[in-house]
């Protein structure tokens, strides 16, 4: 294919309104996770407007500590329209049961945190100026 396909967007363009390197663009292609509609002539990988789209969600589930094989997956059930994804959706509902976990145990550090520094009481020793790291005497 070549340059003059309407649309097309290099990789390079792609990189920079995807916030990615073009080596991890290429990565995905290697991997499966993304498709180029072509190439230049010059074999420059050529991608459609979707790929913002789906750059977009390969990031939000790779925060997800997703594994790619698994993102992959996703994604070519979401691209074919046939989902076979059950282990996936499984992954994902175990992976927000996490998350909701984590926020739960920051909230109760946090309670803790502000329980702590409500008793706080100064033990008398000599203090720094507050631009210091380190208090002595405490």
């Amino acid at each position: 294919m070549d340059a003059g396909m309407p649309g097309a967007l290099k990789i390079g363009e792609v990189a920079a309104r995807s916030g990615l390197t073009v080596k991890t663009i290429r990565y995905y292609c290697d991997e499966g996770l993304i498709h180029p509609i072509g190439r230049t002539e010059g074999r420059y990988r050529l991608f459609d407007d979707s790929i913002e789209q789906e750059l977009a969600l390969i990031r939000n589930l790779k925060a997800m500590e997703l594994p790619l094989l698994d993102i992959q997956k996703y994604l070519e059930s979401k691209r074919t329209g046939i989902c076979t994804c059950n282990s996936l959706k499984e992954t994902i509902a175990s992976k927000m049961h996490g998350i909701q976990k984590k926020i739960e145990d920051l909230e109760n550090l946090s309670t803790e945190l502000r329980r702590v520094l409500l008793s706080w009481e100064d033990c008398g020793g000599t203090k720094q100026p507050e631009s210091s790291i380190h208090q002595e005497g405490c």
